[in-house]
């Protein structure tokens, strides 16, 4: 049995860039591990609400995982808050131009204009509202397979970021849209903002220089968050109590 985690690059990047999806130093594998579990981490650089709804309808891997889950961890949300002047689409199509002076030339121009764009912190990669609906289908999947499952919901982190302008005003609404759907939900949820808000502020933390992704440390910290709550949706009694209360 085991711990399905669907989430962005937030899961498994560290302060120096990607890391493996088994990696002992990443939150999701500290969790999985303090719970005595095995990890399922599917997730990708980038990925919005829309990019999980579209890799659980088309990732047969997902498929498998699923009906094997204890539990299922929902930590995507974050880029969904990020602000998106040109569109996301753009950004993506951006790899298939050709020839390759011509992909540099529009490369170098879409990161000259995104940070400066950015400080008007709006459109957000997705709106709050279009985040619910992904959620919503998301979860009704993944319920309509397995009514029994426990859901995890993580409230999204924020960032530092130069490639965004260090503007993240559309926190509030993606968070917004996440808290309600996990409190209509009766879903357990984990706030990953105060931890990564601190993190990035202080000096002795070693933080990507991105401003978006994390070091060791926080991903030690958000694991201490998520623990606790699922070991409580797997009915594990918390470390060091042996079952007692």
């Amino acid at each position: 049995m085991s711990i399905v985690v669907l989430s962005d690059s937030l899961a498994f990047f560290g302060p120096k860039g990607g890391l493996a999806a088994n990696d002992p130093g990443i939150w999701p594998s500290i969790v999985a591990r303090d719970c005595d579990r095995e990890l399922k981490l599917f997730g990708r650089i980038g990925w919005t609400s829309r990019d999980v709804w579209w890799a659980l309808t088309q990732d047969p891997n997902i498929w498998a995982a699923i009906p094997d889950a204890e539990v299922v961890v929902m930590a995507f949300g974050g880029m969904d808050s990020l602000p998106s002047p040109l569109p996301t689409a753009f950004r993506e199509q951006i790899r298939y131009i050709r020839p390759n002076w011509l992909r540099q030339t529009v490369r170098d121009g879409y990161q000259w204009v995104q940070p400066r764009a950015s400080k008007l912190g709006k459109p957000l990669a997705l709106p709050g509202s279009v985040t619910a609906e992904y959620w919503d289908k998301i979860g009704s999947s993944i319920k309509q397979l397995r009514p029994d499952l426990p859901i995890v919901v993580c409230l999204p982190p924020t960032h530092a970021s130069p490639y965004y302008g260090f503007v993240h005003k559309g926190r509030l609404e993606t968070t917004g849209a996440i808290a309600d759907y996990a409190r209509a939900q009766s879903f357990p949820t984990v706030d990953f903002y105060p931890t990564t808000r601190d993190a990035f502020a202080d000096p002795d933390q070693q933080m990507n220089p991105d401003g978006i992704h994390w070091g060791l440390q926080c991903h030690r910290d958000i694991a201490a968050l998520v623990t606790p709550v699922v070991r409580d949706a797997l009915g594990v009694p918390a470390a060091g109590t042996d079952g007692l209360t």
